[in-house]
């Protein structure tokens, strides 16, 4: 099984700066597409920013140009800078990954969800 745990949520005020970390843990044979979600009270959970192994990200329109979304493949972690924070950025943000774990001599698919972490955006 793989675990993802993140860390580095908090208050900030409108304008601020957070970054968030994720980190998978586990018998992890291979991790695909790793990436960050956010749900707001009363809201679906959507998609914020995601990164492939290779590098290639893809961002939510409204946080284009002030997230970034970067990723360490040595140790399995995944990182979102967000600048320029604004009150509607407030949500429970969760860290997902695809892949591939080690499973009796074999492999197996796998997706995972962390347990999420709160950014809150407030004067």
């Amino acid at each position: 099984q793989v675990h993802l745990v993140e860390s580095g949520g908090g208050l900030v005020q409108p304008g601020g700066s957070l970054r968030l970390s994720c980190a998978a843990s586990g018998t992890i044979f291979a991790i695909n597409t790793m990436g960050w979600y956010r749900q707001a009270p009363g809201a679906q959970r959507e998609l914020v920013a995601t990164i492939t192994h290779g590098g290639s990200t893809n961002y939510a329109d409204s946080v284009k140009g002030r997230f970034t979304i970067s990723r360490d493949n040595a140790n399995n972690t995944i990182y979102l800078q967000m600048n320029s924070l604004k009150p509607e950025d407030t949500a429970n943000y969760y860290c997902n990954a695809n892949g591939q774990y080690i499973y009796a001599f074999n492999w197996r698919d796998f997706v995972s969800w962390g347990q999420g972490t709160q950014v809150t955006v407030s004067s």
